[in-house]
């Protein structure tokens, strides 16, 4: 579900009521923890924290009038998704994720590629989202993504 807000604070106001508190909880857990250089911005009509063109003017591959993309949190129609980029870049990260959830929550992991979905926003584990938030830096992720990129080629 693409949201046609223009700005972060109006993608939250048009939440529906019952995803409100998960998403501003997601939402301050992630920015109390990601690590400075990060910028918070609505892209691909969601919010999410991007490496700002300041720091990597190249941008994001695909577009690079965008800044590259890290992660995002999104109300979908049946889930509430959060978005890391890492999780998908780094087999290490990924391997880190799925031996802590288990211990964060009761629930099984629901997860694509960099998509970790959340089906009852009562049950999000707030307190590993910020901790893998906090796993990467902006020079971590542009390394990472420059040697994935360069990989791909």
């Amino acid at each position: 579900m693409r949201s046609d807000a223009k700005t972060v604070e109006e993608y939250f106001q048009n939440l529906p009521e019952d995803r409100i508190q998960a998403m501003n909880e997601l939402r301050k857990v992630i920015k109390k923890n990601l690590p400075k250089g990060f910028k918070e911005e609505l892209g691909y009509g969601m919010p999410g924290f991007v490496v700002p063109h300041k720091i990597y003017p190249d941008g994001y591959h695909c577009d690079p009038s965008q800044p590259l993309p890290f992660m995002g949190i999104a109300s979908q129609k049946n889930f509430i998704a959060v978005y890391h980029m890492g999780v998908y870049a780094d087999p290490k990260l990924m391997k880190w994720f799925v031996t802590e959830y288990p211990k964060h929550s009761k629930l099984k992991l629901d997860m694509g590629k960099s998509c970790i979905r959340f089906k009852k926003p009562d049950q999000i584990p707030f307190q590993l989202i910020g901790e893998l938030a906090s796993k990467m830096s902006v020079d971590d992720w542009i390394g990472l993504y420059e040697k994935n990129l360069k990989k791909g080629k």
